[in-house]
Parts: C-alpha cells; sequence; structure tokens
C-alpha cells in the first residue's frame, strides 16, 4: 500500500489519434480520490494532438513531465495508428519515464508499450478485437484477450473503454485500500469492483426482448452470500432450468454462476479484512466459504496473497 500522506502524481500520454474518452478516465478517478493523486496531461511535444474525434485537444504539459511521474498512464489511440516500431519522438518521451515508475496502458496503449519494449517478460491484455493483430506484432509477448485487465506487478495493461475505469480503480484499491475505491466509484457513478479476470467479451450481455434477466437472482444471491447457494438454489429462484440458467447467466455475466459467486465472496471476505477485525474463520462464514482454509485457498488462488498478509497489507490506517 502506498504511503497515505504522499500525493502521487499521475502523468498521462496522449498521442496522435488518442481516443478523448478513455484519455479523460484517469483524471476523472484518479482526482476523486481525495487529494491523493495529482494528475497531468502530456503530449511528446507540448503541442496538442489530434484526436480521433473531430476535435483537436491541447495540453499544458510536454514530455518533461513524464520524467517526475510516479504512475504513467498510456491512452489509447485508434487502431489504424498502432505499428509495431515507435516514432523517434514518442521513443525518447517514453525513455524519460523512471525506472520505478508504474505504467499503465488502456487498450491500444498495449501496443505502444509492446513497441517499446516495455511488455518484454510480462503478461498483458488489450481489446479483444486487436488479439491477432497484437500477437502478429508482438509474438513474444504473453497476451490474454480474454480479461478486463492484467496487473503484472510494476506494468499493467487493459483492455478496450469502460476497462480503463476499472483499472484506474484497481490502482487506487491497491494503494489506499477498498473504502477509498469504492467512495470513488460512488463518486463517479461507476461499479466499485469488476474483477480484472471477467471476461471482456460477453456474447450477450443484454438479454433479448422477451427474455428473463438473471440480474435479480444475482442480486439475491448477494444478499445471501452466507449460505451454501447452489446452481440449483439459483436456477430455482430465477424459475428456470438448470440448464436454461446456466447458459442465460453465461450470456449476461460473461461467467459460469459457480466461479461468480466464488468472486462475490472473494470480493467480500477483502472487504471485511480491510474493515474489520474478526477472525479469518469469522470471516469466511460470513461470505460462504465453509472453512477458513477454503477461504486462504480462494483468496490466494484470486490474488496470491493469505488473509493475513492482506489484511496487513490494506487494513486502513484509520484503524
Amino acid at each position: 500500500m502506498r504511503d497515505m500522506q504522499r500525493v502521487e502524481r499521475v502523468v498521462v500520454l496522449a498521442l496522435e489519434g488518442v481516443y478523448p474518452f478513455e484519455l479523460g478516465i484517469p483524471s476523472r478517478i484518479f482526482s476523486a480520490a481525495g487529494g491523493r493523486y495529482e494528475v497531468l496531461t502530456c503530449t511528446v511535444d507540448g503541442r496538442p494532438v489530434r484526436s480521433n474525434a473531430d476535435f483537436t485537444i491541447a495540453v499544458d504539459h510536454g514530455p518533461e513531465a513524464l520524467a517526475t511521474a510516479d504512475t504513467v498512464v498510456i491512452a489509447p489511440v485508434s487502431a489504424d495508428r498502432v505499428t509495431a516500431e515507435l516514432s523517434d519522438e514518442v521513443s525518447s518521451a517514453l525513455a524519460l519515464i523512471p525506472s520505478g515508475a508504474r505504467i499503465v496502458s488502456i487498450c491500444t496503449g498495449a501496443f505502444v508499450l509492446a513497441a517499446a519494449g516495455l511488455l518484454d517478460g510480462h503478461r498483458a491484455t488489450t481489446h479483444w478485437q486487436l488479439a491477432d493483430r497484437f500477437r502478429e506484432m508482438f509474438p513474444h509477448i504473453a497476451l490474454d484477450p480474454d480479461v478486463l485487465f492484467v496487473d503484472d506487478g510494476r506494468i499493467l495493461t487493459s483492455a478496450g473503454a469502460a476497462s480503463g475505469v476499472d483499472v484506474c480503480l484497481h490502482v487506487v484499491r491497491t494503494d489506499h485500500g477498498s473504502e477509498l475505491a469504492n467512495f470513488v466509484a460512488r463518486c463517479c457513478v461507476v461499479p466499485p469492483f469488476r474483477d480484472g479476470g471477467q471476461a471482456q467479451y460477453i456474447e450477450q450481455p443484454v438479454p433479448e426482448l422477451g427474455a428473463t434477466s438473471t440480474a435479480a437472482t444475482r442480486e439475491w444471491a448477494l444478499a445471501r452470500l452466507d449460505e451454501p447457494l447452489t446452481l440449483t438454489d439459483l436456477s430455482a429462484h430465477a424459475r428456470m432450468s438448470l440448464r436454461t440458467f446456466a447458459r442465460r447467466f453465461h450470456d449476461e455475466v460473461g461467467l459460469s454462476p459457480g466461479r461468480w459467486l466464488i468472486q462475490q465472496r472473494v470480493a467480500r471476505a477483502r472487504h471485511l479484512l480491510e474493515s474489520s477485525d474478526l477472525p479469518v474463520d469469522q470471516i469466511a462464514g460470513h461470505v460462504g466459504f465453509a472453512t477458513g482454509a477454503s477461504l486462504r485457498q480462494h483468496l490466494h488462488a484470486a490474488i496470491g496473497v493469505s488473509p493475513q498478509a492482506y489484511r496487513r497489507t490494506f487494513q486502513t490506517t484509520a484503524r
């Protein structure tokens, strides 16, 4: 967890052909974090850049801002501008990034990092529609096009559009815990938590006209995570057959009901580990895991640490 008192500088790099929506995400998310971040936007030469929309964007900073960054965000550009090699200007700008700075890319920003050699030895993701193109250009990089974002330590890559919100919220949660991340999400009126491993592409995110959604059953289940819910329980609540419910659930959520339940239980457990002093076995019971050992297993599978280690790292200083 980062120093709660220190203001972290986030520098966002806007390149020619930048997507305006994604360019604004870091400022919107980090600026809502109660003064814990300072956000600057720069270009490789300090001059305005043409967006992929019908307007040009002027910024107040040149590449020198990158040398002062604690975190750098590479905003995406239109797909017709991605290349396997960078211009001298872009390469020189990226070379200014401090060796210890965290680097985040959104969507096609991963192509920029890959071309700069910054993804060598790292797992990464990008927009699922560009996965084949990425693999053709950078076959040596381990690409996972099925997830919302990948946190590989110093380097974080995310998929398209709204996944930029997810990865920025993940950074806030990593730095300062879920309480602040949830507050930021409420301020920005966005979902507070979508796990990075959630599927990018959901075949049918909106039910067909006349189809019954599983949304009400998901709400019902979230209020009963401490109970031993089964697929039979869920399908019975939705008044569907097991097969129909499982298929429709996956179409809407991108996950199986069982995997979704585990994700929700782990998320609830993380919140309780941060915000309470409850013993691990008691937290396990509150979120629907049969034993503390089961919670330890699922938490370690999700984020690679034990409950005790997670609590030591993320429990808020206020407590």
